[in-house]
């Protein structure tokens, strides 16, 4: 299944309209894990706009989001969640692409994530205690196999 994003905005006057990603490469299909192929497909069914050119998120009575009612929406979802209170709906981008970064390179995360320059990608790539130690065991594997190779 292929999501095409693209960003609502919102005007000083409260006029809402849809605009393209910032550049090219937030025009993109991403891929996500089979098993949450039936979330997502329930939550389209009853939690978006209709067609392909619905929003993936609509409002309660089904009109797009404003500014005004969704900080509302999302502390509701957060509080029946039992999300932490300082935990930001833009949090969510962040944690999905932080998982996603281990052990995913630099392009492979700028693809994913539709950024164009890698300095944006580079965020999401944290040092953790067990990528360090997958990188440790990378190499010593290089070096086991090394030494079996030259009969040392």
């Amino acid at each position: 299944m292929v999501l095409v994003q693209r960003a609502q905005a919102e005007m000083q006057d409260g006029k809402l309209f849809d605009k393209a990603p910032k550049s090219a490469a937030g025009v993109r299909p991403v891929a996500f894990p089979d098993e949450i192929l039936a979330d997502v497909i329930e939550h389209l069914e009853l939690y978006a706009g209709a067609g392909r050119d619905g929003h993936v998120f609509i409002g309660p009575q089904g009109g797009q989001l404003r500014r005004s009612n969704f900080r509302d929406d999302w502390i509701k979802a957060r509080k029946d969640a039992g999300i932490a209170a300082d935990v930001h709906f833009h949090d969510l981008r962040h944690t999905g692409n932080t998982l996603a970064a281990a052990g995913a390179s630099t392009r492979e995360l700028m693809t994913r994530m539709g950024h164009s320059t890698a300095r944006a990608a580079l965020i999401y790539q944290h040092m953790t205690a067990d990528r360090d130690r997958a990188i440790a065991d990378r190499l010593g594997s290089m070096i086991r196999q090394r030494q079996g190779n030259t009969g040392t």
